[in-house]
């Protein structure tokens, strides 16, 4: 909705975002510098003279030997040493986004951001290389998670998992376009020829994607599940690459694709629920994470179809559900549980995958809204304004970085208390430069169960987070509490820099 007569509601809601309610007293700068920094944590292969977390060394420099390809480089997920390529795709689409959106707030830290995207999209270029083909995993999962051994040392079985035109994997091809065609953005002005070949790799792909369409669940299968199944169908990462595609070429087949199939999406969403399927009926809309790509879909489109009437149905009725179903004020049925402290939830582990993916899409959605001098009706004289969505996720943020009921951090090295005992084995175990001696396969178990905090600071990593009742177990063994991820962090970097514009 949108108008200059506006219910009195609204004149309440945008008082929110006054000096006082937005007062803070976090360094949205040391967050965001630490937020980037991660990701040389979770680096891959061949590390080069300017790693800045030093305790990290080379790893994993013979990938891709087994088919005869280089696939050295890319990151390990989380706390573990496959290189799942599904997520890592996603990590890299949400880096290059947060740049899109937010590069210009980021300072000196911009030069940070473009090194972790672009060693994310050298990797890509490497796993796609050979056409009509693109690699899903690299390293056996199950052997991965049978061992506790530093990447430095490894020596389970680094098995490459590939799709090809017999055994397709649309989603993680898709996810791959996707992530190539916003990156060849990010570069575009500053690597003209690079940004060129991120392109045109990503045109091939998408077009790979389509045309020999199935899900790397059968192709791949034990290299993709059960940790990352996809549940939601390829069809939404099929137009989710299309839609970055359309916006990084301009090309109206592009846009006919998303008109085209943006009703063929499954309106029921089947999530993963400490590893069982759970339906969520015409949930759809309300999704978005490295499985589902619904609301973002729906958010990336918003911006050229705001302000024409004729195209933007069905994007912006579903952004603006998506919003209503986050807000704690709004009337309609929520997508999302809030704990006692505030922090919104959905069920299954690691949430603050969600909290972060969430508040990135909120913010961007934001800045459409207000560009387009448009606010959402909720129902029930409930308007939501762009600076109400702002309000909502600095709550979000300062709860992640601190403002909880256990005045606890939940991003490592950020704040004077944060998780001392992650699930990360390079955090765990004591690093080459402490211990050069190899650590064997169940060498490094007395590490994982001393009571003591974790060797080697991995700054900036975001956990887990806490349970629904705002309880937190600083435990290594508790996974779904204690792990960092990739794609927590990486939407997490564009929020971040909006907040540090604000609090310099």
């Amino acid at each position: 909705m949108s108008g200059s007569t506006l219910p009195r509601v609204l004149i309440i809601l945008t008082g929110m975002l006054t000096a006082a309610s937005l007062a803070s007293s976090h360094n949205y700068t040391d967050a965001l510098s630490k937020c980037i920094l991660f990701f040389e944590g979770q680096r891959s292969g061949d590390l080069p003279p300017s790693q800045r977390m030093t305790w990290r060394k080379n790893s994993a420099l013979k990938d891709g030997s087994d088919v005869g390809m280089d696939l050295v480089g890319g990151y390990y997920d989380a706390g573990d040493n496959v290189k799942f390529n599904f997520p890592m795709a996603f990590t890299t689409t949400m880096l290059s986004w947060s740049v899109l959106e937010f590069g210009n707030l980021m300072g000196s830290d911009l030069q940070h951001a473009l090194e972790a995207i672009r060693w994310g999209t050298d990797y890509l270029l490497k796993a796609t290389n050979v056409p009509d083909s693109v690699v899903g995993v690299v390293g056996d999962p199950n052997g991965d998670h049978s061992c506790s051994e530093r990447p430095e040392d490894m020596d389970t079985p680094r098995t490459s998992y590939v799709v090809t035109k017999e055994r397709p994997g649309s989603e993680v091809s898709a996810e791959f376009a996707a992530a190539l065609a916003a990156s060849s953005m990010v570069f575009k002005d500053s690597d003209i020829n690079y940004s060129t070949l991120l392109l045109n790799r990503s045109m091939q792909v998408f077009e790979f994607a389509d045309e020999y369409r199935g899900s790397y669940n059968v192709s791949i299968g034990a290299g993709a599940c059960p940790f990352y199944c996809d549940f939601s169908g390829y069809m939404d990462e099929l137009i989710w690459g299309a839609a970055w595609l359309y916006k990084a070429t301009g090309a109206s087949d592009y846009w006919k694709y998303v008109r085209e199939n943006i009703d063929k999406m499954d309106s029921t969403v089947i999530r993963n629920f400490n590893g069982v399927p759970v339906s969520y009926m015409n949930g759809a809309v309300t999704e978005f994470g490295w499985d589902s790509k619904h609301s973002g879909i729906n958010v990336l489109v918003s911006k050229w179809v705001m302000t024409d009437p004729g195209s933007s149905s069905p994007f912006i009725p579903n952004a603006d559900k998506f919003v209503c179903s986050i807000l704690p004020e709004s009337p309609t049925g929520k997508s999302v549980t809030y704990s006692p402290g505030g922090l919104l939830f959905k069920p299954g582990g690691s949430n603050l995958q969600h909290s972060t993916a969430l508040s990135f899409l909120l913010m961007v959605y934001a800045g459409y809204m207000k560009a387009a001098n448009k606010v959402v009706n909720c129902g029930n004289d409930v308007v939501i304004t762009p600076d109400r969505l702002v309000s909502f996720t600095k709550g979000q943020v300062d709860y992640i970085i601190g403002s909880n009921p256990l005045s606890m951090s939940y991003m490592v090295g950020y704040g004077p208390k944060f998780p001392e005992k992650i699930h990360h084995r390079g955090s765990v175990l004591p690093c080459l430069d402490q211990h050069p001696q190899r650590i064997g396969c169940r060498g490094g178990d007395v590490y994982w169960q001393s009571q003591g905090p974790n060797l080697n600071l991995l700054t900036g990593a975001i956990v887990g987070g806490p349970a629904e009742d705002d309880t937190f177990q600083d435990s290594r063994n508790n996974v779904p509490q204690s792990e960092p991820t990739t794609y927590i962090n990486a939407p997490f970097v564009g929020v971040l820099a909006y907040f540090k514009s604000l609090f310099p």
